[in-house]
């Protein structure tokens, strides 16, 4: 399988997005998309804001992003629960908060009026940002919103905002009169 060069997105928040790498998570096929340091670079090129400098991450930084991802993933999988973020395993806590931790990429403004961002090491910088964004998931009310893909072989999770459009806002509306009648 050669490397992919453009990302599934769009579940609304950085650090749902990464955990998409991991493709038809729980199922037998499931998919590993962050295999090499190649398929690391494509992703961090794709997602984070310092484009000036992409580097080729090491392979000892590809394992710690697939050990980051399954570290968020257990996270947010347990602020989703009846135990609630308190209930977060040790070693998923400890891994999400020495990685957010690192520097991130900062931003620069050129003479010219353009805004640019710098990151010594991109890599380290992105999983830091994912990290950063995975506690704020996590401890935030946002993290009721997040949902399971509707397909049970998918394993993705999303950010549901669609009740929060104001469409949609008449709907709930009417449904909580409904239950409350």
């Amino acid at each position: 399988m050669g490397v992919i060069t453009e990302f599934r997105q769009g579940a609304g928040r950085l650090c749902l997005d990464f955990l998409r790498t991991l493709r038809y998570r729980g199922a037998p096929d499931a998919k590993e998309e962050l295999p090499t340091p190649a398929a690391l670079a494509a992703w961090v090129r794709q997602f984070q804001p310092d484009q000036t400098a992409i580097t080729t991450p090491t392979p000892s930084q590809v394992v710690e992003a697939q050990a980051l991802r399954e570290a968020v993933h257990t996270m947010i999988q347990t602020a989703r629960s009846a135990t609630g973020i308190a209930g977060c395993p040790d070693t998923a806590r400890r891994r999400v908060n020495k990685t957010a931790a690192a520097a991130v990429p900062v931003p620069n403004l050129t003479p010219s009026g353009e805004l640019r961002w710098h990151s010594e090491d991109p890599t380290t910088a992105t999983l830091s940002l994912i990290a950063r964004d995975a506690l704020d998931l996590a401890t935030s009310p946002a993290v009721t919103k997040v949902r399971d893909c509707a397909n049970p072989r998918c394993g993705v999770l999303f950010l549901d905002n669609s009740m929060d459009t104001c469409g949609n806002r008449a709907k709930k509306t009417t449904l909580r009169h409904k239950n409350t009648a």
